[in-house]
């Protein structure tokens, strides 16, 4: 199957059509989907048309997604399909418009074919719901796909289009990308528009923390999209040799648990950078406070999730607490500001195992199996929000395969808007880890 890139180069120069592209994506989503259930909204007619209608011109030629077929996370809203975000009450849920991000994907070319799965409410790390059922690991069935833009890892892995869109508040872009061996990126906060991707019938505000970005089979694939979608430009990535860069590991968080493989692997990219000729430095002091970090992170988290409603203990945040969470997330980004001073990216893991096998356990009782050993699964969160909390962005790069063969997936985390940076800085990684 072509990259995004090269599907779109293969149609400009006449070796095939969006019609062909998208009959062949169709096919593979047919062949392939009802064993994992990936794809659970299927749009094929209307792909059809949209795909003939780029074929007759429709779209100028040097669109940079010409007629590339994508399936889209299912909590997007497109006009005249379901969005319920896996909840059996919103089973009749119909979205009226296409969401910013979908109208930004079709006038760049791209043929929607239909949409992905994910967990009820978008707040598991894994895909199952009431209204599709369960996506299953195209690497291995009896793992997760990751959430909650799980489906959309799942039908890149399975090789079913080369490009898709998820959305990220735990990690749920980087860690789907990570246990399936594709590449996410969850972007600098505010760079794309929320619009149209919000809880089922509802017109809310964006959500503190949570944000829209691309997943890809490659790297240039995910610059790619992220252009199409941003609000504005952002800074273009000034990375060539990487002997010029300064990298800073991080192998474990202080609250979270990390396998002996999984550590091993962050130190593995380190070295390889160094035999580049890069900087790489392992500890800093002061570093900023993750364990503070994390604690704030939570709160924010299940307040915006909430929308505010009181937690189990009944309390509730109150406007003061509000504005000072707000206050130690500013202090945050200050601090993370002051590293990039020194170094141009931050490497740590997504997650501290690969592919969990499939847990439906409420995610404050599960219990992970980590080197043979059980540790609770809430702390997992630590490193989604290692990123998240003082809104930075953040690539899911995969670099290895454990010792299940399952992919081993690490963030590439940097400054404020520099998003291709990033990515830029992941794919030296991924490309050291194979030389």
């Amino acid at each position: 199957m072509r990259s995004a890139l090269e599907t779109a180069a293969a149609i400009r120069a006449g070796e095939t059509t969006a019609v062909a592209e998208t009959e062949a994506a169709i096919a593979r989503i047919e062949a392939g989907n009802a064993a994992i259930n990936a794809v659970v909204v299927k749009d094929y007619d209307r792909a059809r048309e949209q795909a003939r209608a780029i074929d007759a011109g429709a779209v100028a030629k040097d669109a940079p997604l010409l007629g590339v077929p994508m399936t889209v996370k299912e909590s997007y809203g497109v006009a005249g399909l379901p969005a319920t975000w896996g909840y059996a009450e919103h089973a009749g849920a119909i979205s009226h418009a296409d969401a910013v991000a979908i109208q930004r994907l079709k006038a760049a070319g791209a043929v929607i074919l239909g949409k992905t799965n994910v967990p009820t409410g978008l707040i598991d790390l894994q895909s199952n719901n009431p209204v599709y059922g369960r996506t299953l690991n195209p690497l291995n069935h009896e793992r997760s796909p990751g959430g909650s833009s799980g489906g959309a890892a799942a039908s890149l892995a399975a090789g079913f289009v080369p490009a898709e869109i998820g959305s990220d508040i735990g990690g749920s872009i980087r860690t789907p990308a990570a246990f399936c061996g594709v590449w996410g990126h969850k972007p600098t906060y505010g760079v794309i528009a929320a619009d149209g991707h919000n809880f089922p019938g509802t017109d809310s505000a964006r959500v503190a923390l949570g944000v829209m970005g691309p997943l890809a089979r490659d790297a240039d694939d995910l610059a790619a999209l992220l252009d199409v979608l941003t609000d504005f430009p952002l800074p273009r990535a000034r990375v060539g040799d990487p002997g010029a860069l300064s990298i800073l590991i991080r192998p474990e968080h202080p609250v979270a648990r990390a396998s002996a493989e999984v550590k091993r692997t962050v130190e593995l990219v380190g070295q390889a950078f160094e035999r580049a000729g890069a900087e790489v430095e392992r500890t800093l002091d002061p570093f900023p406070d993750l364990a503070a970090q994390h604690a704030n992170y939570i709160r924010m988290l299940l307040t915006a999730l909430s929308r505010g409603a009181p937690a189990p203990n009944g309390q509730a945040m109150s406007l003061a607490d509000w504005f000072a969470l707000q206050d130690e997330q500013a202090r945050c980004i200050r601090a993370w500001q002051l590293l990039f001073r020194d170094y141009d990216a931050v490497i740590a893991p997504v997650f501290g195992a690969t592919a969990f096998p499939h847990d439906d356990t409420p995610t404050d009782k599960r219990v992970l199996t980590i080197d043979g050993e059980p540790t609770p699964f809430g702390p997992q969160f630590a490193y989604a929000g290692l990123a998240t909390f003082p809104n930075l962005p953040s690539t899911s790069v995969p670099v290895a395969t454990g010792a299940d063969g399952m992919p081993i997936g690490l963030q590439v985390i940097g400054d404020l808007y520099q998003d291709q940076k990033t990515i830029a800085i992941a794919r030296i990684a991924h490309a050291l880890m194979r030389s």
